[in-house]
Parts: C-alpha cells; structure tokens; sequence
C-alpha cells in the first residue's frame, strides 16, 4: 500500500512540474512572437518587402545597382531584374531599358538600333 502512494504522489509531482513547465514555455513563446511583431527590424523588413512587390510590378521602375553595394542586395536586385525580364519582356537596370524578345536573346537600343548583350 506505501508503494502504490509513494508511486501516485511522485506520478503528481511530476504532472504538475510538467503543467507549470508548459505554462511557462507558452508565456515565452507569446512574449517572443510579440516582440518580434513589434520590433523596429521587422518593420523595416515589412517595408523592404513592400518596396520589392512594387518594383517588382513595373518594369519602368529604375534598378540601380551600385558598385558598393553587398552581395546579398546585388542578388536580391538582380533577381527581381530577371523576373521582371521573363514577365513584362523588358525591365529597366542603371537607367537603361533591356529587353528580351522570342529567342530569349537580351537587348537593348542604342541609337534606333538593336544592340545584342
């Protein structure tokens, strides 16, 4: 008999550390999704995104990719450049219009006249 209530009190303790534990994770987990909601960096995260959809979405939009700039935002621009090529057929790069016509070959004009890239 001591055995089978030694053995119900511990299986007891350990339920209500296991519940207190959770209870605790979960407040943590609610704390950490707000701050990062409210924080200053995914706002400007949220505004980066918004301003790539917009450039994204029209081709006559400049892209200007400078000499200094980090790898991740020459992708980053370079990669909205060939989606923009492949969608619209043209797409505007350092004040300059490219296009790319049927054979998938880029151009641009210069002069009247059709300059293959």
């Amino acid at each position: 008999m001591n055995i089978i209530l030694i053995f119900f009190a511990l299986t007891l303790f350990v339920l209500i550390s296991k519940n207190k534990y959770l209870r605790k994770n979960k407040k943590n987990n609610l704390f950490k999704f707000k701050k990062k909601l409210l924080s200053k960096e995914s706002n400007i995260e949220k505004i980066f995104s918004r301003d790539d959809e917009k450039t994204s979405s029209d081709p006559n939009i400049n892209i200007n990719i400078g000499l200094y700039e980090n790898e991740y935002n020459i992708n980053r621009k370079s990669n909205i450049h060939r989606a923009r090529l492949s969608k619209f057929k043209k797409s505007k790069l350092n004040g300059e219009i490219i296009f790319i016509d049927q054979d998938q070959k880029i151009f641009k004009f210069i002069n009247g006249k059709k300059k293959y890239i």
